[in-house]
C-alpha cells in the first residue's frame, strides 16, 4: 500500500526560469497558479530565478575575513557551505515547502539540460534538505513535443551526479581562486582588481598574443601580375615563391616581362569536391554572427536564448557541440517541414520529397555529442513575422547551416595555367564550379554567394 501510494502522489517539477516552467506547467495541465508555483492534478510545477543558492562568502566562516587584508589570506575553509541569497529567500522558502509536502511523490529536476542548470537544482535540493527519488528531464528543445518525449522517457536523477560534481568543482575553484587572489591584488595594489579561475588564464592569453602582435617585425614584398587576356597570371620565383624581396628586382624583371608574348606550357585540370560546414555550436555561432552581423558574443547569447525560449525555433542555445545524436535524425523531415513559411521553404519541401544527402555519417557522431547536440531548427514552425529583426538574423544563420549541412557536396574543377615568358615562370591558379551544391544555400537569403566564372577559352 505504501508504494501504490507513492506512485498516486504529485511530482514536484522544478525549472530553472517561471518562463519555462510556465509552458511546462501548459503542456502537463497545471493551471492553478499559487505564489511561486503552479499545480495540477498530477504535478507542480515551480521555478529557481536563476540562482537560489550561492557560497557562503568569506566573513561566514571567519569574523577575521570580513575586512580585506593582506594579513587574512590564504582564506581555505576546510568545507565551503551554502547560503539562501537575500534577493530569493521568498522564493526559495515556496520550494522548499513544496519538498516538504507529504502528497510529493517525487522531484523532477527541469532546469536546464546543462552543467550549471544541474547546480542550479543540486543546491536547492540539499539546501531544501529533500531526501525522496529523483528524475531528470533532459530536452534540448522547448517546444510541446520535446516537452512531452521529455517527459514520457524521464531519466533516473543518479545518472547526472557526476555532472553536478563537476559543476560543484567549478564553483568550488571560482570560490578559492577568485576570492583570494581578486582580494590579494586589491590590497596589494589599492585598487579594485579582480582575478578568477576562467579569467586570469583568459587574460594571459589575450596579453601574451598582444606581445606577439607587437614585436612582429613584418616586411615588404613586391608581387608582379601578368594579364594574358582571358586570364591573368602570377610572377614565381626560382624558389617557387610569388615574393620578390627588393624593389629593384621587382622593376627589374617587370621590364623583362612587359609587352611580351607568354607560351603556354602546361595546363593540369583536377576535379575536385568540398564536403559542407559542419552544424553550429555556440562558439561557431558566435564567431559567424559577429563576422556577418556584427554581434557581440553576448548578443549572440542573449537572442539565441529568445529562439530557444520564447519563441522555440530553436535547439538548446549553450552546446559545444557541431553534431547531432542518431535518434535526431527520424526528426529530420520535420524540422525541414516547419520552414515552410521560410525563404528555405522551397528547398525543404525539396528535401522532404526527394531526399537529402544519403550519407550522413559526418554530422550524426554520438561520441561528438556530449550534454547536447548541435544548435540547428526545431520542430516548431516558424513565423518570421513575430521575431525582431536581431532574431530573424540569427536564426537565418542558424537554418541556412542547417540546410548546408544537409546538401550535397559543392564540385569544382581546379585548373593551374603555367605560361613561360622567356626565362620567367607565370603562374594562373583558376577554379569553376562544376555543382554547387551547399554553396547554393546562400541564394536562399538573396546573399552572392560565389559567383561562376566565365569559362576559359580553349588553351
Amino acid at each position: 500500500m505504501a508504494y501504490l501510494g507513492v506512485l498516486m502522489g504529485k511530482q514536484l517539477v522544478l525549472a530553472e526560469k517561471p518562463s519555462v516552467a510556465r509552458e511546462i506547467a501548459r503542456v502537463l495541465g497545471c493551471n492553478r497558479r499559487e505564489s511561486g508555483f503552479i499545480e495540477g492534478e498530477n504535478y507542480i510545477v515551480t521555478w529557481a530565478l536563476g540562482h537560489l543558492i550561492e557560497l557562503a562568502p568569506p566573513g561566514d566562516y571567519n569574523p577575521r575575513w570580513r575586512k580585506w587584508t593582506l594579513t587574512s589570506l590564504p582564506m581555505l575553509p576546510d568545507q565551503l557551505t551554502l547560503k539562501v541569497m537575500d534577493s530569493t529567500k521568498e522564493q526559495f522558502a515556496t520550494i522548499e515547502s513544496l519538498l516538504q509536502r507529504t502528497d510529493v511523490s517525487d522531484l523532477i529536476i527541469a532546469t536546464d539540460a546543462g552543467r550549471e542548470g544541474e547546480l542550479v537544482a543540486r543546491w536547492i535540493i540539499e539546501k531544501g534538505g529533500y531526501s525522496g527519488a529523483i528524475k531528470r528531464l533532459w530536452i534540448s528543445s522547448q517546444t510541446e513535443q520535446a516537452i512531452k518525449e521529455g517527459f514520457a522517457n524521464l531519466k533516473e536523477g543518479y545518472l547526472f551526479e557526476p555532472l553536478y560534481e563537476a559543476a560543484q568543482a567549478r564553483a568550488y575553484a571560482d570560490w578559492y581562486v577568485g576570492m583570494n587572489v581578486t582580494r590579494a591584488l586589491t590590497c596589494r595594489y589599492d585598487a579594485r582588481l579582480s582575478s578568477g579561475r576562467v579569467q586570469s588564464p583568459t587574460l594571459a592569453l589575450i596579453t601574451e598574443r598582444e606581445e606577439e602582435i607587437e614585436a612582429f617585425s613584418g616586411e615588404f614584398f613586391w608581387t608582379l601580375r601578368g594579364h594574358f587576356g582571358p586570364f591573368s597570371a602570377t610572377y614565381q620565383g626560382e624558389d617557387d615563391s610569388s615574393k620578390i624581396r627588393s624593389e629593384e628586382l621587382a622593376e627589374k624583371i617587370a621590364s623583362e616581362l612587359e609587352g611580351q608574348t607568354g607560351q603556354i606550357v602546361a595546363i593540369t585540370r583536377e576535379e575536385k569536391s568540398e564536403m559542407p560546414p559542419l552544424a553550429y555550436n555556440l562558439t561557431e555561432l558566435q564567431r559567424d554572427a559577429n563576422l556577418e552581423l556584427g554581434f557581440s558574443a553576448k548578443e549572440t547569447l542573449d537572442t539565441l536564448q529568445q529562439l530557444y525560449e520564447r519563441h522555440k525555433i530553436v535547439t538548446y542555445p549553450r552546446s559545444d557541440s557541431r553534431y547531432i545524436t542518431q535518434d535526431i535524425v527520424p526528426t529530420l523531415n520535420s524540422r525541414l517541414k516547419a520552414l515552410e513559411a521560410t525563404p528555405f521553404g522551397l528547398v525543404s519541401n525539396l528535401y522532404i520529397e526527394g531526399g537529402y544527402r544519403e550519407d550522413l555519417e559526418r554530422f550524426v557522431k554520438e561520441s561528438g555529442v556530449s550534454d547536447h547536440h548541435a544548435i540547428i531548427p526545431t520542430e516548431q514552425t516558424v513565423d518570421l513575422s513575430r521575431l525582431s529583426a536581431k532574431e530573424v538574423a540569427l536564426w537565418q544563420l542558424v537554418a541556412l547551416r542547417f540546410m548546408e549541412v544537409l546538401s550535397g557536396d559543392y564540385h569544382y574543377e581546379s585548373i593551374t595555367i603555367e605560361v613561360a615568358v622567356g626565362p620567367h615562370r607565370l603562374l594562373s591558379h583558376q577554379t569553376f564550379p562544376i555543382r554547387q551544391g551547399w554553396r547554393d544555400m546562400a541564394r536562399l537569403l538573396k546573399r552572392e554567394g560565389e559567383g561562376i566564372s566565365e569559362p576559359l577559352p580553349p588553351l
